[in-house]
């Protein structure tokens, strides 16, 4: 796991501009703090900096293989969990070998098949190789986007990097954000290819993106595509418990200390069950690590979200598998900090606005970093296997619109009340996000004959796999990578999407409950308590004392009457919520709370030049 960072100009000799690659790969540190390295010629430099998992000597990039037509180089970032077999067939093809680690493999399969070698992987990454026989560079994101990639078209070239921030390091890139940008920042709807700042793209999941002198083109190699199943439920649930082990198996790989983010939810639980019992074949003990906030288990109240505290279930899971727990217990004032938040923002580059579900991320992966540098999580199981409580709301099923937008909670609503009357005008959320879900209902494939029922379904699914997962993908990756501890989502394993994507939604609830498969697929696995849980998210904390602390934050921000934060936030909104009681605060006021606090920071951390049209 590592940060990546690059250049390709077909008119300029980048060997004269060192310091401009090393700045763009020094903004990478915190994703690599291992190791650092460029690799810099006439119209290429690349960049790397490391966090050693495998092969920790042996694996130094940027890495480079000799051939007789030209040098080929790549800058790689990821885990490819296949690397053994790989490596084993790629020896029986010819070739040798100089380290243990899969970014060797991954080369040697760039030599062996070309670009066609994302077909033989099976893992997380995002890789760019300079390959000197074509004069080409060449750019590759995994299928579900677990791993960040973004590029910056110049005029004669190309910059590229893990994260925005290697790309703004390179004077050539312009720290402009306009009004599509806005747009998707508070439209949530996770536009493909959306990069805030102008000009610059993500690469996309499961695409590849080739630069060369004849410019920029793309090729999808891989998508959700519809396909008859034909199992039946006992040969479904077998070969749901098949590959979850097997990913498991093959997630838990490292040559450092490895741990499971635990809630006690459904999705955890499975992932901590099924990598205790790997560990104890191997003579290990798992460790377990949560996130609560002081006063939550004994003051909880239910919530539109969540029905109960985490903790009970914690300790069922925890004491069931054995595993040695750790609760990094957070209070309003840390969760509150402003550096804490600047950390965030650093971290994302965008005002995401997710307020403490960020900085409480952020602090447990620090915590858990202290002891570990590899950790599994249960992200994403909800979207592939259907949990979330708006798959199973009628009204929420059948509204024109993102069902994460029609279920109606604090994080999603009254997203432009924040704003200025004009500026809200100006990026007109309702229509953009409207053209957003025609766009991506329209591109969901279905099969002859499904019933409605079952292609509205599907439809459902494809939404949260296709766009959903993306916004939560990046969020975790950022925020782990921030203090540099990678973060595995074996549910993101291409096998297991694609297989329970087409199953019918009929056979994803055959006991009348959300993640019918993938509870009885592990339950041999959990305590009892878990198995009937009901979806709870990722927690938040309830203490009014963290609204309160904005508020007094708030209020400072509105001292400063001429802060650039007033071109895009109202006055006489935020000046009204700073002076709302903490204690009945609605969930919507306190996000827009975080929303302002975050653009406040932002603008003083990035200083962007708004666009508006």
């Amino acid at each position: 796991m590592c940060g990546i960072a690059g250049w390709v100009s077909y008119d300029s000799d980048l060997s004269q501009r060192q310091e401009v690659v090393d700045a763009m790969t020094e903004t990478m540190s915190c994703r690599g703090p291992d190791d650092r390295g460029t690799w810099v010629r006439r119209n290429v430099a690349l960049g790397h900096r490391r966090l050693a998992i495998i092969d920790l000597p042996g694996g130094r990039q940027p890495m480079s293989l000799r051939t007789p037509n030209g040098e080929i180089s790549m800058v790689y970032s990821g885990e490819a969990y296949n690397f053994t077999e790989l490596r084993e067939e790629l020896t029986k093809l010819g070739h040798t070998w100089e380290t243990d680690s899969d970014t060797e493999v991954v080369l040697h399969g760039y030599l062996q098949w070309g670009d066609q070698v994302v077909d033989h992987l099976n893992g997380m990454y995002a890789f760019a190789i300079w390959d000197e026989r074509d004069q080409k560079l060449v750019m590759i994101r995994d299928r579900m986007g677990i791993k960040p990639f973004y590029y910056y078209p110049t005029r004669d070239g190309v910059l590229f990097g893990s994260e925005p921030k290697a790309i703004l390091a390179n004077p050539l890139a312009r720290k402009a954000v306009d009004t599509d940008g806005l747009r998707e920042l508070l439209g949530f709807t996770k536009r493909p290819g959306w990069s805030l700042w102008k000009g610059m793209s993500e690469v996309e999941p499961g695409t590849i993106v080739t630069v060369s002198k004849d410019g920029i083109r793309t090729r999808t190699y891989w998508k959700l595509d519809a396909k008859q199943h034909t199992d039946d439920q006992e040969t479904t649930v077998e070969r749901v418990r098949e590959l979850m082990t097997d990913i498991v198996n093959r997630q838990l790989v490292a040559d450092v200390p490895r741990c499971v983010l635990l809630s006690g939810g459904l999705d955890s639980s499975a992932v901590t069950g099924l990598a205790a019992a790997r560990l104890a074949e191997q003579g290990e003990q798992l460790r377990t690590f949560s996130v609560d906030f002081f006063g939550q288990e004994e003051n909880f109240k239910p919530d539109e979200m969540r029905d109960t505290a985490d903790s009970p279930f914690i300790r069922d899971v925890a004491k069931l598998v054995g595993s040695a727990h750790q609760d990094v217990v957070l209070n309003p004032a840390e969760l509150s900090d402003p550096a804490v938040r600047r950390a965030v923002l650093t971290a994302r580059d965008i005002p995401a606005g997710l307020g403490d579900m960020d900085t409480s991320l952020y602090l447990l992966f620090k915590a858990i970093r202290g002891e570990s540098t590899v950790a599994l999580s249960g992200e994403s199981a909800d979207e592939v296997f259907g949990g979330y409580r708006w798959f199973h709301d009628e009204a929420t099923v059948n509204a024109d619109t993102f069902p994460w937008l029609a279920f109606r909670n604090g994080l999603m609503s009254q997203r432009e009340a924040l704003l200025r009357p004009d500026v809200a005008a100006t990026l007109n959320l309702e229509d953009y996000v409207a053209d957003q879900y025609r766009t991506a209902v329209a591109q969901v494939e279905h099969l002859d004959g499904e019933s409605e029922r079952e292609a509205r379904m599907r439809t459902i699914c494809n939404l949260h796999l296709s766009r959903f997962v993306r916004m939560l993908l990046d969020r975790k990756d950022r925020a782990s990578m921030a203090v540099g501890l990678e973060v595995r989502v074996p549910f993101c394993d291409h096998r297991l999407v694609e297989y329970v994507y087409n199953t019918p939604w009929s056979l994803k609830t055959f006991d009348g409950r959300e993640k019918s498969l993938l509870r009885h697929a592990t339950k041999h696995v959990l305590p009892d308590s878990v198995r009937d849980r009901v979806k709870s998210p990722y927690p938040s904390t309830q203490d009014p004392g963290y609204a309160a602390a904005l508020q007094q934050q708030v209020k400072e921000v509105l001292a400063e009457r001429d802060n650039p934060v007033f071109q895009l936030v109202n006055r006489d909104w935020l000046t009204s919520v700073s002076e709302v009681d903490p204690a009945t605060m609605e969930s919507a006021q306190r996000t827009g709370l975080d929303r302002a606090l975050d653009l406040y920071h932002w603008f003083d951390l990035y200083s962007p030049e708004l666009v508006l049209d």
